[in-house]
């Protein structure tokens, strides 16, 4: 009886850290879903509330000439419960071009109550891409 007692109180106290693991591979899908697919509205829920707006308009106007055609998420870095960083992989081109390009974007996301909000996005290694802010060097820094 003592071991099942314990069994489920150790289930019980790892359930949180499962389920926010699972919300967060959720909203890093949904998110990444979205802007492959143009549906920059859904791709927004994840973006911080101040912020949502903007990103609708940006998305829309890079979509005018960039194309996502894969993402596959590369890695995932928790940092705590409430903090994680995510690797992912972009295919793109420009449609006034058309040479596909692969770019490698790291996202910082943070938990704000029960949602993951994906706070900043910066390329890692690959190619430039429109609207993916370049990696802030060590000589940037103040």
């Amino acid at each position: 009886m003592r071991a099942v007692l314990i069994v489920a109180l150790l289930a019980a106290c790892g359930a949180p850290q499962v389920r926010s693991e699972h919300d967060l591979a959720d909203s890093v899908r949904q998110f990444n879903d979205g802007v492959r697919w143009e549906r920059f509205t859904v791709a927004a829920v994840a973006i911080p509330p101040p912020l949502r707006a903007q990103f609708v308009d940006d998305m829309d106007q890079r979509a005018i000439d960039v194309k996502i055609t894969d993402y596959d998420v590369v890695r995932v870095e928790p940092r705590g419960d409430r903090e994680a960083r995510v690797q992912v992989k972009l295919s793109w081109y420009k449609a006034s071009e058309g040479t596909v390009h692969e770019t490698h974007a790291l996202q910082t996301w943070e938990r704000h109550g029960k949602a993951w909000l994906m706070v900043d996005e910066a390329r890692v290694r690959g190619a430039q891409m429109p609207g993916l802010a370049e990696p802030v060097t060590r000589d940037e820094h103040p």
